[in-house]
């Protein structure tokens, strides 16, 4: 049976968020508070400095800083080449159990938690949810969100108050952060293949450097980013030359992200060995043969 004991708050656990964010922090902000609601940041990626209250600590990825209203803080830019990458939230309407209203109180006084692997594994995936969420903008996006930070609250409680845990085989977090990074980029390439794409573009969107996801990716593929978009688009070409259509060579080129035809019709034939052309009229003949 299921003891109670940890029961975490008082009246209702219904936090009201006010947003959900991520930024490349290439700048030093502003030593500033905020008088009417907790702040939560995440470090996704990369490694820094925080100044909470007047305390500095180092911080790297899987931290999370907690600025409980009126706490003054700022980040403090360490590497202008590999700036931290943080994702931060904002939320008031909350009172756990032995604690302030409207507060997160660590046992030490601080401001840093440090989670253990596991649940770092969870609160970062908690977090990507969150900003996935916020860009697909679809009904009922507030309680998706609302539903996600209240598992990360949950999360950092459990940790805060020593709930006992079963023990789970634990695994490297910077490696759960490369697979994470890395099956976005996957996603996003096979979403918008017909789009033009950069691996800078690909930086850009994962706010990290174009020199880390070409490593990264090529670490858990085996090959770049570049190279995997290209058989994406081949794959999709040669479905549609398969196909009943009559397309021309053109328009399919350009349905799977190439303006250039003849570019196009390179790089098929040094994957297949044979022309679109010429692939096109072996399936065609191959369909009238089976007739």
């Amino acid at each position: 049976m299921c003891d109670l004991q940890y029961d975490l708050t008082y009246n209702d656990f219904n936090p009201t968020i006010l947003f959900a964010s991520k930024l490349k922090m290439a700048v030093e902000d502003k030593y500033h508070c905020h008088k009417d609601f907790t702040e939560l940041t995440v470090i996704l990626s990369g490694k820094g400095k925080y100044c909470v209250e007047g305390v500095t600590c180092d911080v790297e990825a899987g931290d999370i800083i907690i600025c409980n209203p009126g706490m003054y803080h700022r980040n403090i830019l360490v590497d202008k080449e590999e700036p931290t990458v943080e994702f931060f939230t904002g939320f008031y309407g909350y009172h756990f159990k032995n604690m302030p209203p409207e507060s997160i109180v660590l046992r030490d006084g601080g401001y840093l938690l440090r989670l253990p692997t596991d649940a770092r594994h969870e609160v970062l995936k908690q977090c990507y949810e969150m900003l996935a969420e916020n860009a697909a903008c679809q009904i009922g996006k507030y309680f998706m969100l609302k539903a996600h930070l209240m598992q990360i609250l949950l999360i950092m409680m459990r940790q805060i108050m020593g709930v006992p845990q079963q023990k789970q085989k634990g695994c490297n977090f910077e490696t759960y952060s490369k697979s994470y990074a890395v099956k976005k980029i996957v996603n996003y390439l096979n979403e918008n293949y017909e789009q033009k794409i950069s691996l800078d573009q690909i930086a850009h969107n994962m706010y990290l450097s174009p020199v880390y996801v070409s490593k990264i990716f090529k670490e858990e593929t085996g090959e770049s980013p570049i190279n995997y978009l290209i058989k994406i688009r081949l794959e999709k070409a040669r479905d549609i030359l398969g196909g009943e259509g009559m397309s021309s060579i053109k328009s399919i080129a350009n349905a799977v992200g190439y303006e250039d035809v003849y570019h196009f019709s390179k790089l098929f034939k040094k994957y297949y060995g044979i022309s679109p052309q010429n692939y096109r009229k072996e399936i065609q003949k191959q369909m009238t043969l089976e007739d």
